[in-house]
């Protein structure tokens, strides 16, 4: 699973829990896009998740 270039966000785990207690394992994955990106004057292709994009964090590319 890809991982933000900005933040490092990733895939957190944890313990799903039903309406009658039974436990099982699962995911949070973050919303990550691929972006065109203005990175040190050039432009690249980098992972980003949506919450970097709408701070204002990473300028993309025209």
């Amino acid at each position: 699973m890809a991982k933000c270039d900005i933040c490092g966000k990733g895939v957190t785990f944890g313990i799903k829990v039903s309406h009658s207690h039974r436990r099982s394992n699962r995911a949070w994955k973050p919303n990550v896009r691929k972006v065109r990106a203005v990175v040190n004057g050039n432009t690249k292709s980098i992972n980003v998740c949506t919450r970097c994009l709408r701070s204002g964090k990473v300028t993309r590319a025209v």
